[in-house]
């Protein structure tokens, strides 16, 4: 089995993880970014070329080069609020960009991808958890963007016989549990190292958007599952295509919500640092509840979270964000 793997936003947050977690199964990640949301001191495990996914001749020359076996594709923008402003800049990077790919892929017969979605192709979900087969119905260009390009990985799999595996994650949190990888987004969206942030003095406050919802505290209730958990679900999902497998799309998630106020109550008592809080208006297309209903992963991949406590998650956050490192 040839174990050279395209890592696509392989700097970023979620891949550089996911490519320490192949190289630990003994593959060798070949990075692929062009590090204008990535940074390059992430890339430890195997090559860097830096590029980007609308240069498609430099695109193929590197698959030439590397002659990957699979592709795992995370190069997205994912700023929800910012695809609303910039739609056009959204749709030219995710989906313009995802289309180059697979045509440098079909050029040199690369038949297997990997792709990070996310939950916010369901938008406002009626029922939670959510399944698979909830309805889609994205609230912003970003999810709209994300359910394109899996609705193009079906139609090209029909077409070409591409075998892909879509992976719909929830709310990423954590850091690598070793202490080698952090969040480092700039601005940061996340919630976890943004209060993590007020609480060591990088910023003033914490906003909570909202405390009139129907929840048991009135804040957003959101399913966080560790970065290095999604880490090990797309090397499974990788190692399943290499094996043979169907093509999958499946939740990444814990099955389990925890408020905004649960979660600065974690890194409160983490930190042991009173945090102040800022209340503020909803923000439009905040559903009240997102929690995955995690079952196809486990029962395809074989995947389950090692790290779904919400404290530990804060822990390893906490541990490589604090200003002493």
């Amino acid at each position: 089995m040839d174990k050279t793997i395209l890592v696509t936003g392989g700097a970023g947050f979620v891949g550089s993880h996911a490519c320490k977690a192949l190289s630990q199964a003994g593959f060798c990640p070949v990075v692929y970014d062009d590090l204008s949301n990535g940074v390059r001191d992430a890339v430890r495990w195997g090559p860097c070329e830096v590029g980007k996914l609308e240069d498609e001749a430099r695109l193929a020359a590197v698959i030439a080069e590397y002659k990957p076996a699979a592709v795992m594709h995370f190069a997205a923008f994912i700023e929800a609020g910012e695809s609303v402003r910039e739609p056009e800049r959204f749709y030219q990077n995710n989906v313009a960009g995802t289309l180059s790919l697979l045509r440098a892929m079909r050029a040199h017969d690369v038949g297997k991808i990997v792709f990070s979605s996310t939950a916010a192709v369901y938008g406002n979900p009626k029922f939670t958890p959510i399944p698979e087969t909830h309805g889609l119905n994205p609230v912003n260009p970003y999810g709209q963007s994300k359910l394109m390009v899996e609705r193009i990985l079906g139609d090209v799999a029909a077409a070409q016989g591409l075998r892909f595996s879509i992976l719909r994650y929830f709310n990423a949190a954590g850091a690598d549990p070793d202490g080698e990888l952090r969040e480092n987004h700039q601005p940061e969206t996340h919630l976890i190292p943004l209060v993590l942030q007020a609480a060591f003095g990088q910023r003033p406050d914490i906003a909570i958007f909202g405390t009139d919802y129907d929840t048991p505290d009135g804040t957003c209730i959101r399913d966080y599952v560790h970065v290095a958990d999604l880490a090990s679900a797309h090397t499974l999902a990788v190692q399943r295509l290499l094996a043979g497998g169907t093509s999958l799309t499946a939740n990444l998630g814990t099955g389990r919500g925890f408020s905004v106020r649960e979660v600065i109550d974690a890194v409160k008592a983490a930190t042991r640092v009173d945090i102040r809080i800022r209340l503020a208006d909803r923000r439009p297309g905040d559903p009240a509840i997102l929690v995955a209903d995690p079952s196809r992963a486990a029962r395809d991949l074989g995947w389950a979270p090692r790290y779904a406590d919400l404290a530990q998650q804060v822990q390893h956050a906490a541990a490589v964000l604090a200003p002493s490192r």
